[in-house]
């Protein structure tokens, strides 16, 4: 049976337990926080991030989309990347435009709006300017008809699902302004579309459980 290491905060972490719970591989689940500096974690990914997997037979695997792809891999259906090899490009071109150029930008306005911490005013404005020229970009090869990439749910739905959310709540507690929402991005109805499927209703629950026992532990 697969491990999946890391903690349900992380939007990766929850696109991996999606396309495990899509695709009905049998799994469980170890929490590990981010960046911890454990051995057993470092030897399975070295930079400490998560989440990370290990195989039945103890072989470790990092990286979100690197363990997305060997699922997909290793259970094809249902299928979450098309036949078609161009088609399949085009989830992944996707995948990597919710992840490299939106997310990871806006990344740096999570200490602001989740953790109270503090995001610089020049730092804001270089990440509005990005992220404004990055979602226009990104509107431009989104399909949301009514998936990302068509008319099938694939890895990247996954994926926008797992971040485009924090992405526009970021934006709009730092920035002062949901940056997709300004761009015609409606990932609020996308988002409740696909919180229609179980594994995300799955996700979700499972999210807002360790949510709540973590509050009640730091009360306690």
């Amino acid at each position: 049976m697969i491990t999946l290491y890391g903690m349900s905060l992380s939007n990766y972490y929850n696109k991996v337990k999606l396309v495990l719970l899509e695709k009905g591989l049998p799994f469980r689940e170890e929490l590990v926080k981010t960046f911890s500096g454990a051995p057993e974690v470092l030897e399975a990914s070295p930079l400490a991030k998560i989440p990370f997997i290990r195989l039945e037979d103890g072989r470790p695997l990092c990286e979100s989309e690197v363990i997305c792809e060997y699922l997909e891999q290793i259970q094809p259906e249902p299928r979450l990347l098309p036949v078609d090899a161009f088609e399949a490009a085009k989830v992944r071109e996707l995948v990597t435009f919710v992840e490299l150029h939106l997310e990871l930008v806006g990344r740096e306005l999570y200490g602001q709006a989740f953790f109270g911490g503090s995001c610089s005013e020049s730092n804001q404005q270089r990440v509005r300017k990005v992220l404004t020229k990055n979602i226009a970009a990104f509107k431009q090869l989104a399909k949301f008809s009514p998936y990302i990439a068509g008319s099938s749910y694939s890895l990247a739905d996954c994926a926008a699902w797992a971040s485009l959310p924090v992405v526009g709540m970021a934006t709009k507690a730092v920035l002062g302004e949901d940056l997709l929402q300004a761009a015609g991005i409606d990932w609020k109805t996308y988002a409740r579309f696909i919180a229609e499927r179980p594994a995300v209703q799955k996700v979700v629950a499972d999210r807002k459980a360790d949510q709540e026992r973590a509050a009640a532990a730091k009360s306690g």
